[in-house]
């Protein structure tokens, strides 16, 4: 399996973040144009290697998105573990306002548009059914914290009308330069669990306790890994063959990458480190 390693070409601006995510495909141009054409992202490079043929897309020159081609792999049901949306972080409010008033005017359905208090977020679904969201958040300053110091978010209306008189009138060309994938939310089988590998392996904070989801974070962002058991809650270990979440790159400054390798013992070798959480998701971290 080919490694993802986004390090080089990602900004150094917190300790832990989110690199790029993999997902296998079945239908690789229809998903590469959807992400090129709806999302805004570039194509990078297309490339066949010996685990089969993959694009790798971007901003800029910053890989954000590799798609895996597996045109006989299974789509899983919603009841199993595994992605519930790759979120593409955007620098402002008027990028956000753009990409909504593109997406609209190429008659794309949003499934939702929500406020969470710490940011502003629109959500849809690619052709094979995996989620994504496109927000902005607001300054740091704003977010409301509860009185342990836990960031306090909520699902409220968004509006739109408000927000589109944000956009520009120039021609969108694409996803700024500065997005990246703010975070990654998955559907797991179980809290405790989650907590357990997130928080008590990785040494992310538990950022946010929400009703059947946790989020976690580094440098008090709000989060940079989510997971939830609406839909999942139950799950066993994620089958192998089926379309959707192949893997999370994360990046890592070089100390918190070494007390992770501490944690963990002789598993952790060399300057990356590739783990899989209690349902078999793929994580590797990549220094800085």
């Amino acid at each position: 399996m080919a490694e993802m390693n986004p390090a080089a070409a990602a900004p150094a601006t917190a300790s832990l973040r989110i690199g790029a995510v993999a997902l296998t495909v079945r239908d690789l141009h229809t998903l590469s144009r959807y992400y090129q054409d709806v999302i805004g992202l570039r194509l990078l490079a297309d490339e066949d290697g010996e685990n089969g043929r993959r694009h790798l897309l971007g901003c800029g020159d910053r890989l954000l998105l590799e798609l895996r081609h597996d045109p006989g792999a299974e789509p899983p049901s919603r009841s199993e573990a595994g992605l519930f949306h790759t979120a593409f972080l955007l620098p402002s409010r008027a990028a956000l306002a753009d990409w909504m008033v593109h997406a609209l005017a190429m008659g794309v359905a949003l499934d939702g548009a929500s406020d969470h208090l710490v940011s502003e977020a629109l959500y849809l679904t690619d052709p094979e059914g995996n989620g994504i969201e496109i927000y902005r958040d607001r300054e740091r300053g704003e977010w409301p914290l509860a009185a342990d110091g836990s960031v306090s978010m909520a699902t409220l209306p968004l509006d739109l009308r408000a927000l589109a008189a944000e956009a520009g009138r120039a021609r969108f060309t694409g996803l700024p330069a500065d997005s990246s994938i703010g975070h990654v939310h998955l559907r797991v089988g179980d809290l405790d669990q989650a907590e357990a590998f997130y928080a008590g392996t990785l040494g992310l904070a538990v950022m946010t306790r929400y009703p059947g989801a946790l989020f976690f974070g580094a440098d008090g962002y709000h989060h940079h890994l989510a997971a939830n058991i609406w839909n999942s809650r139950g799950a066993g270990p994620r089958r192998e063959g089926t379309t959707g979440l192949a893997e999370v790159a994360l990046t890592v400054d070089a100390p918190e990458l070494r007390a992770l390798a501490d944690r963990l013992g002789p598993e952790a070798a060399g300057g990356a480190i590739t783990l899989r959480d209690p349902w078999g998701t793929r994580l590797s971290l990549h220094e800085t």
